[in-house]
C-alpha cells in the first residue's frame, strides 16, 4: 500500500514538472529598441536582427525588386510622438511598420499603417502611410548583423540608417524643429502663460496657505483671461478668505455666483457651493 502512494506520489511530481518546465535558447534573429530623441521628437524602432552567417544577403537571401520586412521575424516598428518629414515628405506622428524594397540601385523605404503582419505575406500597398526612395552606400567593412541607428545629427534632424553586409541605406529624418520652438517662444515669450498655468501655481499656494499674495495675483490674471470662469473667481474667494479678508472673500463669492448664473452651460453646483462658503465666513 505504501509502495502503491510512493509511486503515485513520484508520478504526480514527473507530471507537474514536466508541465512547468521550459527550456529557453536564444534567439536566431534577437529583439532590439533603439528610443533615441531627434531635436524635441522621440523616436522608437523595435526590430529583430538576423545574421549573415556566411550567406549572400542583398540579391539572395533578401532578393531585388521584392518587399522585405526589414530584419526578421515580425515586422519593423516604427514610432515618432510628432509629426516629421521623411526625405522632405510629410508623415504624420504615430506608429508604423517599416518596410523596405530593395535595389541595386536604389531602394524604397515604406511607412506602412498596418503593424499586425507578421511577414509581408499580408502586406497591402493601399495601407502605406509614405514612400520614400534612397540610394544604397556601399561599405568596406562587412556588417555581420542587421543594424538600425541613428546618426549625422543636427539640431533639427538625423539620419535613420540600415546596414548588413556591404550595405547602407539612409533617409533624412526632419523634426520641425523650427516650427516646434516658434510655437513655444510665442506661447511661453510672447503670449505668457494662459489662464490655466496661473491657477495651477495659484491652487497650489493655496492649498498649502503660503505666499498667498503671490496666489492671489495669478488667481486675477486667470480671472482676467477668463472672466466666464466663475470657478476661478470661487478659487479667488477662497484665497482672500484664506488671507483674512472676509469682506473681498464674500464679494467674490457673490460675483462667482452672478457669473454662475448667467452660464449658459449650468452652474455644475457653483451657485450652492458659494453660498455655503459665504454662510461660512458670517
Amino acid at each position: 500500500m505504501k509502495k502503491t502512494q510512493l509511486f503515485t506520489l513520484i508520478l504526480a511530481s514527473t507530471v507537474v514538472l514536466s508541465a512547468s518546465a521550459q527550456i529557453k535558447a536564444p534567439k536566431p534573429s534577437p529583439t532590439a529598441e533603439i528610443e533615441q530623441t531627434v531635436g524635441l521628437t522621440e523616436i522608437e524602432i523595435e526590430y529583430s536582427r538576423p545574421g549573415k552567417k556566411d550567406r549572400k544577403v542583398f540579391g539572395d537571401l533578401v532578393p531585388y525588386g521584392e518587399i522585405w520586412r526589414t530584419g526578421a521575424n515580425a515586422s519593423t516598428k516604427f514610432e515618432t510622438d510628432k509629426d516629421i518629414s521623411v526625405n522632405g515628405k510629410e508623415l504624420k506622428k504615430g506608429k508604423y511598420a517599416l518596410y523596405t524594397i530593395p535595389g541595386e540601385n536604389e531602394w524604397t523605404v515604406i511607412f506602412h499603417n498596418n503593424t499586425t503582419y507578421w511577414g509581408v505575406g499580408e502586406y497591402k500597398q493601399e495601407e502605406d502611410a509614405l514612400r520614400v526612395t534612397a540610394k544604397p552606400t556601399t561599405l568596406k567593412e562587412t556588417i555581420e548583423t542587421f543594424t538600425i541607428d541613428f546618426g549625422h545629427f543636427t539640431s533639427s534632424g538625423a539620419k535613420l540608417m540600415l546596414s548588413w553586409e556591404n550595405t547602407m541605406v539612409a533617409i533624412d529624418i526632419d523634426t520641425k524643429l523650427d516650427a516646434q520652438m516658434e510655437a513655444q517662444i510665442k506661447s511661453v515669450l510672447i503670449d505668457g502663460p494662459n489662464a490655466g498655468d496661473y491657477v495651477a501655481g495659484a491652487r497650489y499656494y493655496l492649498e498649502k496657505g503660503e505666499k498667498l499674495d503671490q496666489a492671489l495675483e495669478w488667481m486675477n490674471k486667470a480671472v482676467e483671461q477668463r472672466p466666464d470662469a466663475f470657478w476661478y473667481i470661487h478659487d479667488k474667494a477662497q484665497i482672500l478668505a484664506k488671507m483674512g479678508k472676509k469682506k473681498e472673500a464674500i464679494e467674490a463669492a457673490n460675483k462667482s455666483i452672478e457669473v454662475a448664473k448667467a452660464a449658459k452651460g449650468g452652474d455644475f453646483g457653483y451657485v450652492k457651493k458659494n453660498e455655503e462658503f459665504i454662510q461660512g465666513l458670517k
